[in-house]
C-alpha cells in the first residue's frame, strides 16, 4: 500500500515558488475545487506556470489546503469523489 504525504498547506504557508516546485516534482497534478476538477498530465502535456498557478493557489497567494502527495501524483484542494479514491484505494 503506497503512503499519501500530506503537504499542511493551512498551517505552514507555501506560495508561488513552492507550489510549482511541488508540481514539477509531480507526474501528475490534480486540482480541484468542489465540483470541478483539473488533472495534468505533467510527462505529456506540462501546463505553464500561470496556468497551474491559477489552480494551485487561493487568492491569499498561498498553496491552497488540503494538498496531499501520494507517490508522483499531487492533490490539490477538495474533491470528495477524488478523496474515496485516494483513501480507498478504487
Amino acid at each position: 500500500m503506497q503512503v499519501a504525504e500530506t503537504v499542511n498547506a493551512g498551517r505552514q504557508k507555501l506560495g508561488r515558488d513552492d507550489a510549482l516546485r511541488l508540481a514539477r516534482a509531480a507526474d501528475v497534478v490534480i486540482a480541484a475545487r468542489g465540483k470541478n476538477v483539473v488533472r495534468f498530465d505533467m510527462s505529456k502535456d506540462r501546463p505553464g506556470d500561470a496556468e497551474l498557478l491559477a489552480v494551485m493557489l487561493g487568492p491569499t497567494g498561498n498553496l491552497r489546503a488540503p494538498t496531499i502527495r501520494r507517490g508522483r501524483t499531487l492533490i490539490v484542494g477538495f474533491n470528495e469523489g477524488i478523496y474515496d479514491k485516494l483513501v480507498a484505494g478504487r
